[in-house]
């Protein structure tokens, strides 16, 4: 009997932490890939030139610059509104590089805890976001498509100007 009893307590110990480690597989997959865009949108704004950051390829689009405060301002909306709070613009008036950089760092560093402290549980609170109610890890979800969207935008850019984007860069 004490056999079956130890055996018991050793898949409990080794099967519980495995069952916590997958409790949140949604918000884990939310975090996974928020990081691999806030990476590459980091690296390319960091990538485009000062000088470039007010081109754009023709009149109706918006200029690098303008983009990346376009993603800045989405970041801190979504995630304000997951956290429960309005907030507004944050690239009012920022037009250089080292501003709008600073603004994309910001906006990060503003969705960071909110993707950080995510759980399935917590993500499938409801929220309000334009005309739609949806689920809060949807919201996150969809800012992290809207980077993603938006990041292939800059990539194009980049290219324009002659410049690997970041995830491209180490391809043959």
């Amino acid at each position: 009997m004490n056999r079956i009893w130890t055996l018991v307590l050793a898949i409990a110990i080794v099967a519980v932490p495995a069952v916590r480690a997958q409790s949140n597989p949604f918000s884990d997959d939310a975090r996974q890939t928020y990081a691999l865009i806030k990476d590459s949108l980091l690296k390319a704004a960091d990538k485009m030139p000062a000088e470039s950051y007010s081109f754009r390829t023709v009149p109706q689009v918006r200029t690098f610059g303008e983009m990346i405060a376009h993603i800045a301002d989405a970041h801190v909306r979504m995630c304000g509104v997951v956290r429960g709070e309005q907030v507004g613009n944050i690239s009012t008036g920022k037009t250089s590089k080292a501003e709008l950089v600073a603004v994309l760092k910001a906006s990060f560093e503003a969705c960071d805890p909110v993707y950080e402290h995510m759980t399935d549980a917590v993500g499938a609170g409801k929220v309000k976001w334009a005309r739609w109610e949806m689920s809060k890890l949807g919201l996150l979800n969809w800012n992290i498509s809207h980077d993603n969207e938006m990041y292939g935008i800059i990539g194009a850019f980049l290219r324009i100007k002659g410049i690997v984007p970041p995830s491209s860069e180490g391809r043959p």
